[in-house]
């Protein structure tokens, strides 16, 4: 017998809320530190109710991170058609969104951190996300070049690379120092100088 509509939506609300709690304990703690019985006591469960809905640490920490993923598509629209100087500019506007969910980024931070360990759960995620966004970069410079924004004679995975970590290295100061690091205003001046910097010259440009 299939679970009632009520029961269904119930139990979709009780994983959301696990889902939430367990984003912001797994972003206070890391996964190693991480501790089941907080993240149940915060839900108000036992833990055999919490491994009810996940059946482990690495599920849930896995379910944690889709979650943040998909928030990152909803905020940042990846299946927009920009290319060139637009689909930087977007870049931009990721971080004015994530300067207002920083236990997504502090989370995303932290596990990316520990991810580097051979034996992490996240590590597959981590290095696919970072091929991703790489790849991302990628095609936005690739974009540029063949619409005559940029010049053909540019290192793109160099430069991909160096977007990346840019983007991370700001947000991890902004989350050490809000105080002192303007995350979006910083990041913005980079993407600007470096669209000056890849433009073609006004006789290379496709008229």
């Amino acid at each position: 017998m299939r679970p009632q509509p009520q029961r269904r939506a119930r139990g979709e609300a009780r994983r959301e809320q696990i889902i939430s709690e367990a984003l912001a304990v797994f972003a206070e703690h890391g996964y190693r530190n991480a501790s089941a019985a907080e993240i149940a006591e915060r839900c108000g469960l036992s833990q055999p109710g919490l491994w009810h809905y996940f059946p482990n640490k690495d599920a849930l920490l896995t379910a944690a991170l889709a979650h943040r993923d998909q928030a990152d598509l909803d905020r940042f629209g990846h299946d927009l058609p920009l290319h060139g100087a637009d689909a930087l500019r977007r870049l931009v506007t990721l971080t004015e969104a994530n300067e207002q969910v920083p236990e997504l980024v502090r989370l995303f931070t932290v596990v990316a951190g520990e991810s580097v360990t051979v034996d992490h759960p996240a590590r597959d995620w981590a290095v696919r996300r970072y091929r991703n966004m790489r790849s991302h970069v990628v095609v936005a410079l690739e974009g540029g070049i063949a619409n005559g924004e940029f010049r053909s004679d540019i290192d793109i995975p160099a430069i991909a690379g160096q977007v990346v970590a840019t983007l991370d290295g700001l947000q991890l100061q902004w989350l050490l120092d809000p105080g002192e690091v303007e995350l979006t205003t910083v990041f913005n001046a980079y993407i600007e100088n470096l669209i000056d910097y890849l433009s073609a010259k006004d006789n290379e440009k496709i008229t």
